[in-house]
């Protein structure tokens, strides 16, 4: 079909887009680069097929905008044919009587799933543009009061018409082209959209048509040489970077993981993130990947109660940040900013509870509440910037060894006058309870203590408690950015609970349970452990635990989040809430979707940010939209925080953990 001219013109344009190309990709790997940490390539195998999947049929985009997700799935099912669309439109038009496929059965059905997506495609693509431009959808937009790139506002709608128009002139050109070649040449019942439009041309001179086809070809192959260099700068290379994100992410065995920092090594000097160059190589990898939907900031408890954090803006600002600095970047010199200058404000830092609703939601594997943590880790370990208030608890801790500044020889006071025995009276128990600092401490979380006291008695279970032994785990520490002080922690536990050996680790506390699983093999501590939910759902199944219905009273369960979202624990507590025949109702946020109490992320132990209303306080008003009498938690932290937001919001409303409401329903006999 071209011409000698337009081959000649073809190929240069094409040589000169492979180097501008090739140039912008080999700045943006240097970029990555400069993160520390390599990827693990021997992760690729093992996750093909899931990311595969998760590219092809955009699994992570389906859980929240259905429609918004159903028009981007028609504009990138049709993006992703295009990819052998365009490579059969060039080999058609420089090969002489060619038919890409041939006039076969395969050839068919490329033909028609060409013609079917070239449209739905284009509509697609459409809408989301009315969406943006003309219905300005709120989702897609960051409140003034957070921090956000001074080119960011408009810049992404920038972005978002200049690909939109292109996808539209690149779909339209290659139908146009379609059309015009089926006018020449004859309808196709395999091409029946584009051999109706056809029709338009068909009282068209032989000549007049075969230009029209040259120009719908360069439309839409010629728009893909000019833009393509541009592609790489904008934000939807992020169709390149989340497949390349899914794939090589480190693997984690609770995405709330957070990574051990090495204070033996001496040519360490920067703990945590102070610039971006300071963030591990995925971190940064993060930014190219970002679509800037904003999904992240919707599902932030701290965004949707009017607090200036929003991790999107966060993800966003790295990007434009890496568009100035990139070749200062490449170049491997220092930027020229610290991320509290132009990421994220020191505010927005300390208003993360590092929940990991963020994580959890995003569509393209993106960890904002990673950053957070290592922003943190920067402010308190290099610049000792912290709340007072955490200061106190950072005290406690290391005095006391709980952040309550409890006494160590009080840590036992909740249990007396009961039977509960410590692994040097029991030191063959099937199960060691790790009460936590809360239990022991705080006058309400003590019932939920006693209450689990009443149920492991009824089943028969042999157990044993650490008694004076029993320290914080340090998760909040952790999460304040104070890694040091949860490196000591962690490290005499550790050796503690080696020495102990326990078969299992039983624990009323997420955090905890948390801690224990999942951060404590990073100091070599490997254990079995179990959320109080989980084992009462075991002995219910093993018959170990009879209970009998109770008052059908509706109950809401709030999943803490690191027991839902972080740890996948999100049907056993339903189980056994069901078995007492409470009136279960949801709240519109729950399961791994929770919404959070507002005590995560050492925000129990400080003033939160300044908002609209308080994290707790939405909470309740959830609880309250679906009518709920009670509100069953799994949590002490949830517990606190809720029972003191329903004094004020909802004085009827009854916060309880989940094991007093069993223990209320145990029958007196087995």
């Amino acid at each position: 079909m071209l011409t000698l001219a337009e081959k000649i013109i073809f190929i240069l344009a094409a040589l000169a887009t492979i180097a501008l190309v090739a140039r912008a990709a080999l700045r943006i790997v240097r970029i990555i680069g400069r993160g520390h940490g390599r990827p693990d390539w021997k992760l690729i195998p093992k996750r093909l097929l899931d990311v595969g999947v998760k590219t092809v049929a955009l699994t992570p985009t389906w859980r929240k905008r259905l429609l918004a997700s159903l028009l981007h799935a028609m504009v990138v099912w049709a993006f992703m044919f295009y990819l052998f669309v365009n490579i059969g439109d060039v080999l058609e038009g420089f090969i002489p009587n060619y038919l890409f496929l041939g006039d076969t059965q395969i050839g068919n059905a490329y033909r028609l799933l060409a013609d079917l997506l070239t449209v739905t495609g284009i509509a697609g693509m459409a809408a989301l543009l009315l969406r943006r431009f003309v219905f300005r959808a709120k989702e897609l937009t960051t409140r003034e009061s957070t921090l956000l790139h001074p080119k960011a506002r408009a810049g992404i709608r920038r972005d978002s018409l200049i690909v939109g128009l292109f996808i539209l002139l690149h779909l339209g050109g290659r139908f146009l082209a379609a059309s015009f070649k089926l006018a020449l040449h004859g309808a196709d019942p395999w091409q029946p959209l584009a051999s109706a439009a056809a029709g338009l041309w068909a009282g068209w001179s032989p000549a007049a048509q075969l230009v029209g086809e040259h120009v719908g070809f360069w439309l839409a192959i010629g728009l893909i040489m000019a833009f393509f260099p541009y592609f790489l700068y904008s934000k939807h290379i992020h169709i390149f970077m989340t497949p390349l994100n899914f794939l090589l992410r480190p693997g984690r065995p609770s995405p709330g993981q957070l990574d051990k920092l090495d204070f033996d090594d001496p040519s360490i000097q920067q703990f945590g993130a102070a610039r971006l160059e300071d963030f591990a190589w995925h971190q940064i990898l993060d930014a190219y990947a970002c679509i800037m939907c904003n999904r992240c900031q919707d599902a932030c408890p701290a965004y949707t109660t009017g607090k200036v954090l929003s991790p999107a803006a966060l993800e966003i600002n790295k990007r434009y940040f890496i568009n100035e600095e990139g070749a200062r970047l490449a170049a491997g010199e220092a930027s020229s900013q610290t991320l509290l200058e132009f990421a994220i404000s020191e505010e927005a830092v300390m208003a993360c509870t590092a929940c990991g609703a963020c994580t959890d939601i995003c569509p393209v594997g993106n960890d904002p509440m990673r950053d957070i943590m290592d922003i943190r880790r920067s402010m308190v370990l290099m610049e000792n910037k912290a709340p007072e208030q955490w200061q106190v608890a950072f005290r406690g801790m290391e005095r006391s060894v709980n952040p309550w500044n409890m006494p160590p020889t009080e840590r036992m006071k909740w249990a007396e006058g009961l039977n509960v025995p410590t692994v040097q009276q029991n030191p063959e128990a099937e199960l060691l309870w790790w009460v936590g600092c809360a239990p022991s401490t705080d006058a309400r979380a003590q019932q939920t203590a006693r209450a689990m006291v009443q149920i492991l008695e009824a089943a028969g279970v042999s157990f044993a408690v650490l008694g004076q032994q029993e320290q914080c785990t340090g998760d909040s520490a952790r999460r304040a950015g104070n890694e040091f002080l949860f490196n000591e922690l962690a490290s005499a536990n550790v050796e503690m609970l080696n020495a102990v050996a326990p078969k299992r680790i039983l624990t009323t506390c997420p955090h905890c349970l948390h801690t224990l699983a999942n951060e404590y093999p990073q100091f070599g501590g490997d254990y079995e452990v179990v959320h109080h939910t989980e084992f009462i759902d075991e002995l219910m199944k093993e018959g170990r635990l009879n209970v009998k219905a109770g008052p059908a009273t509706q109950t809401a369960l709030h999943d803490p989040c690191y027991l839902g979202r972080q740890n996948g624990v999100v049907v056993e507590p339903r189980n056994i809430l069901n078995a007492v025949d409470v009136d279960l109702v949801e709240m519109v946020k729950h399961g791994k979707q929770s919404f959070c109490c507002g005590a995560g992320g050492a925000q129990m132990w400080k003033e939160e940010e300044h908002g609209t209303s308080r994290v707790s306080s939405e909470r309740i008003r959830q609880a309250q939209e679906v009518g709920a009498d009670t509100l069953a938690v799994g949590c002490p932290f949830c517990m606190v925080m809720l029972t003191d937001a329903a004094k004020a919001e909802a004085p009827n409303l009854l916060v309880r953990d989940v094991v007093e409401i069993i223990a209320d329903q145990l029958f007196e006999d087995k």
